[in-house]
């Protein structure tokens, strides 16, 4: 099929900034798009051939639009699995798949998934409420301290929440979770795996990623990953078994832990373009952004090495700012060396919002962490409140 500046059209379900950096690839490649997202105000909305509003949770909708496209894929997990199973039926071709998005979705189907498969986890239990949770302490089934985890709809860190004492149940909605052992790590590590639909596959290096003590999201991403090659390759390897058992098309991010022994446990996975792979822009060959449009259009995949050492640091909205976005002090920023800003276009910050990233490259690996360093005590991410 050719795809290049032709009646081709390629649908994305999601309007996002990983739906916006994406498009910066289609349009690069001349490949005509059609987006579905629910804001007026999504970043894809000027980027995009069309862009229709709509509820992603909606079968009809989701139907409806995916009839009108030749491939269809996402940016954002949180669609009508339905839909997207009446569409394959139809033959739709859709990136990931639904039986895949369906085990996804869920996180304890997730994680009974990975039991399902050998595939190395930390231990977990299942409850169809969180008040079920504190029977299971009283019990003897469950110690203290654990991981909460909502089942369905948790993101950027919410729907998750560390357990010490049975008070800190108290404000945790009522819904279907899991409550998973805390594992003691050294390490939060990324791959990111891209296969097509003709069984071709690749890994980009693994990653190393800094989280945020309060709001439980990425601050830094570090390119490779400061840790030993056996290592790098057990990681890598682990990856490549949760791909295969998912038959996955498309981006696959596998988010793991690194033990204190220094064995891999998969945390949770994310079928698409991922903050973990954000510094591929500028420092891969190919940009994972790319690499998915190749994936789901069964093209080549391209090189997935290291053009040089690469840093992302995640702009979030400053704690104590709901409105109107200023950027304070990006200027001094863009005058750092290697260092380059990405704005995602979302006109209303609030506290620890995803408002960009920054990624600084450099091939001194100790000077790229310096300069990231840098970059977080520089620019803020606030309102005008005078």
């Amino acid at each position: 099929m050719n795809y290049f500046s032709s009646n081709f059209k390629l649908g994305i379900l999601g309007g996002g900034q990983l739906g916006k950096m994406l498009l910066t690839e289609t349009r690069k490649f001349d490949i005509y798009t059609s987006v579905l997202d629910p804001s007026t105000e999504a970043p894809c909305k000027v980027g995009s051939n069309e862009f229709h509003l709509g509820d992603l949770m909606d079968y009809d909708t989701v139907y409806n639009f995916g009839k009108q496209v030749d491939v269809l894929t996402i940016e954002i997990e949180n669609v009508n699995v339905n839909a997207l199973e009446a569409l394959e039926k139809e033959g739709i071709k859709v990136f990931p798949a639904s039986k895949t998005l369906r085990t996804i979705q869920n996180k304890a189907k997730q994680k009974l998934f990975y039991v399902d498969h050998d595939i190395p986890t930390a231990p977990f239990s299942r409850f169809a409420y969180t008040i079920e949770i504190k029977d299971a302490i009283s019990n003897g089934g469950l110690e203290l301290p654990f991981v909460w985890k909502s089942a369905q709809f948790g993101y950027d860190g919410t729907g998750v929440k560390i357990v010490r004492e049975i008070s800190d149940l108290d404000s945790l909605p009522n819904v279907e979770c899991i409550a998973e052992t805390l594992v003691p790590f050294k390490n939060e590590l990324s791959v990111i795996v891209a296969r097509n639909p003709s069984g071709d596959i690749k890994t980009y290096p693994v990653v190393e990623m800094e989280f945020h003590p309060e709001a439980n999201q990425v601050e830094y991403v570090i390119c490779p990953a400061r840790i030993d090659e056996a290592v790098a390759k057990k990681a890598t390897d682990v990856a490549l078994k949760v791909a295969k058992a998912f038959n996955h098309v498309g981006l696959l991010a596998v988010e793991m832990f690194q033990t204190k022994n220094d064995d891999i446990l998969v945390n949770e996975v994310a079928p698409r373009p991922h903050n973990s792979g954000h510094q591929s822009i500028e420092a891969s060959y190919t940009s994972q952004f790319e690499q998915h449009l190749r994936s789901v259009l069964d093209l080549p995949l391209g090189s997935t090495a290291n053009k040089t050492n690469g840093i992302m640091v995640n702009l979030v909205g400053a704690e104590g700012h709901s409105g109107d976005v200023i950027y304070k002090n990006i200027e001094s920023i863009m005058a750092m060396e290697g260092v380059t800003p990405h704005i995602y276009g979302k006109k209303q910050t609030r506290p620890f919002r995803k408002m960009g990233h920054v990624t600084i490259v450099n091939e001194d690996m100790a000077e790229a962490r310096k300069i990231a360093e840098n970059v977080k005590k520089s620019i803020e991410v606030i309102t005008n409140k005078n």
